[in-house]
């Protein structure tokens, strides 16, 4: 198990972050307007935080952006992935099937 898959597991939500990213705060404000309370990783305040980084970027499979959103402990992808399903209205479907929200 690598160390993305034992940070998310038996976690409903789960969203590696950077502290000083704007579409982060966007992303974790958004969430939680919906009551679920998120795990989050601020990488740039961990000291394993740069290793996080390169295997997320190596998960992802490109130059991703941060943050990364993992919701059932199924990557979901960056801030316009999760904008996009939050637009067609599936955001909170998944959060309730994950059980990251109960209402």
């Amino acid at each position: 198990m690598n160390p993305i898959e034992r940070l998310t597991e038996d976690k409903p939500l789960v969203i590696f972050s950077k502290s000083s990213c704007c579409m982060c705060h966007t992303v974790k404000t958004l969430i939680s307007s919906f009551g679920a309370n998120a795990t989050v990783y601020e990488l740039d305040e961990l000291p394993n935080g740069q290793q996080l980084e390169r295997e997320l970027m190596t998960m992802i499979g490109r130059q991703g952006s941060f943050p990364a959103v993992f919701i059932g402990q199924e990557l979901v992808g960056g801030a316009n992935e999760v904008m996009s399903l939050h637009m067609k209205g599936k955001l909170v479907r998944l959060l309730k099937k994950a059980k990251a929200i109960w209402v």
